[in-house]
């Protein structure tokens, strides 16, 4: 009888609460249970304390399981097309850009008004089937809050890796600008804001103090900052070295804001472990990445969608209007570059620059620029993990995994479009989204 109250249930409402913490099995219609290998149809997944237990080959029931019927809850998914759970390595959960929003806002709003903002962002991101994503900013306090009410499930969002800031050189992209001084004065200097190989390393033993997960860094300028100094190299040689070293101390790897291909080969000789954006990449740009081994999370949606703002948003700053002109086109040709040059790739979205809840435009832009279906995937699924340090944790659907996972109605091996529809979602062995 429980048995058939639990299928109801999840006919019912998609997902049954109540019973999240019980084994669930899975039949798969058709699973990518490690993408950039081939799918396999009629499968079923074993789920269990989080983890994914077991997979099989056909659809079984629970006896053939060896599990008493009352203790697991099935989950039909034979008409599906099952994915580990996506990771999108760059994202701002606490803000998104408003074309109609009123400039200088932000003077009037406290810290709290960004905790309740990302709340729908963590919630939209999570039901876009992105599981885990890595935050490239926002203040510390914000970020610990929003993790922890996350993983106690007081709210609904991905997992999330956070950097609680960037290392800026003062004046540089992580700076603020744009304000009379005496402004300037009453918001204060960030502790990541440095200036020289020692106070560099002192903003990244800040960061770390504060519960950073990750350093990031601002190689280069960057087109959003509102200030005329173009996207070249900001941090010197011997500050990223600095900033690298220190990270490494402390168990932290090192993700790299850099757009013209001075600023990231210096970022790659100093040692990072991915470069954000890199838009201008040169002949040596893949040489060092082939060498060092890190990663280009190429961001190339935040390039589409400030262009696409140009024509709706009167408001941008002139110098933030240069910048993205002579940006945004080459990213196309940059992310080509990195694919013919077989650079690893992690998949990235900048979300925040472009709304939350449609990340799944990059898989598009990716395919769009050469890369293949499969491919593609695997950039948010195997390659997001291993740079994360998490590849025995994330990225695939095999035993001993954690429990993320999303579907399609149709195969985005087909049509990558597909992935800006998921209809089931779960995370960590819990259902947020069966439809």
């Amino acid at each position: 009888m429980k048995y058939l109250i639990t299928l109801l249930v999840i006919t019912l409402f998609g997902f049954a609460p109540t019973l999240q913490g019980q084994t669930k099995v899975i039949h798969a219609g058709t699973l990518l249970a490690v993408p950039g290998s081939a799918p396999k149809t009629q499968q079923t997944i074993v789920v269990e304390n989080q983890k994914i237990k077991q997979v099989y080959d056909g659809y079984l029931n629970a006896l053939e399981l060896g599990l008493e019927s009352t203790d697991i809850t099935l989950i039909d998914l034979k008409d599906k097309f099952v994915m580990p759970g996506f990771i999108d390595m760059h994202t701002h959960i606490t803000s998104e850009r408003d074309p109609n929003a009123i400039s200088h806002l932000w003077t009037t709003l406290e810290e709290a008004d960004a905790a309740y903002n990302a709340i729908p962002y963590a919630e939209k991101t999570l039901m876009a089937g992105f599981t885990t994503i890595r935050n490239l900013g926002g203040d510390p306090h914000i970020m610990n809050a929003l993790k922890r009410a996350i993983n106690s499930q007081l709210i609904v969002g991905p997992s999330i890796v956070a950097s609680n800031g960037a290392v800026s050189a003062t004046g540089g992209h992580g700076d603020f600008h744009g304000y009379n001084d005496a402004i300037l004065e009453m918001v204060g200097q960030d502790v990541s804001i440095c200036d020289g190989s020692d106070d560099c390393t002192r903003a990244v033993r800040a960061l770390v103090k504060s519960g950073a997960d990750v350093i990031k860094i601002t190689a280069t300028g960057g087109v959003l900052s509102n200030t005329d100094a173009g996207v070249g190299q900001q941090l010197t040689d011997q500050e990223m070295k600095a900033i690298v070293t220190t990270a490494a101390s402390l168990g932290r790897k090192v993700a790299a804001h850099a757009h013209e291909a001075q600023g990231v080969n210096a970022a790659l000789r100093a040692g990072v472990n991915s470069i954000e954006h890199g838009s201008y990449l040169n002949d040596e740009s893949i040489r060092l990445f082939k060498q060092t081994g890190a990663y280009l999370v190429p961001t190339l949606l935040a390039g589409v969608s400030v262009y696409e703002e140009l024509s709706v948003n009167p408001n941008i700053p002139s110098a933030i209007i240069e910048k993205i002109k002579q940006v945004a086109p080459v990213v196309e040709a940059s992310f080509k570059k990195a694919l013919k040059g077989n650079v690893n790739i992690a998949f990235g979205t900048d979300s925040g620059v472009s709304r939350h809840g449609t990340n799944a435009r990059e898989f598009e832009l990716m395919v769009l620029y050469g890369m293949d279906q499969n491919s593609a995937i695997k950039t948010a699924t195997i390659n997001a993990a291993t740079l994360l340090g998490k590849e025995n944790v994330i990225g695939k659907i095999t035993p001993g995994m954690q429990a993320d996972m999303v579907a399609t109605d149709t195969s985005p091996l087909q049509d990558i479009s597909v992935l800006k529809d998921i209809t089931f979602v779960m995370k960590l062995g819990r259902v947020y989204k069966n439809k």
